[in-house]
């Protein structure tokens, strides 16, 4: 089975450098993907970048629907008579006083606390 110098017994020389050479290839991009992953600082700047990214979308499109609702409300301010954009308000209050209730709260907190640093000095 083997001639006089053993060499059928011995795999080919050429596949086996290409099997290293593979190796050595999927080695290294483990080792970078690796190394990629221990860079705490670089994947921490790269998600502050896309989180900085994302928010300045989103406070694009969300400037963009204030504006869009701004000028529609003012312009059915500009069309309503005074009477009625107070009676449109007290409607409102009545279906729903807890926005009311909390702009209250925060006003009389405020107050309290201005009158007891007042009352420190």
């Amino acid at each position: 089975m083997s001639d006089k110098n053993g060499s059928a017994d011995k795999p080919d020389l050429v596949a086996l450098r290409q099997e290293i050479n593979r190796t050595r290839a999927e080695f290294g991009e483990t080792v970078q993907a690796l190394a990629a992953r221990a860079d705490v600082k670089a994947r921490a700047r790269e998600q502050v970048e896309e989180t900085k990214q994302r928010v300045l979308t989103r406070a694009a499109e969300m400037t963009g629907r204030v504006r869009e609702t701004a000028a529609g409300a003012t312009e059915r301010v500009r069309d309503t008579p005074p009477r009625e954009l107070a009676q449109q308000a007290g409607e409102r209050v009545r279906a729903n006083p807890f926005p009311t209730l909390l702009a209250v709260a925060g006003i009389a907190a405020v107050a309290g606390i201005i009158l007891i640093i007042r009352g420190r000095r």
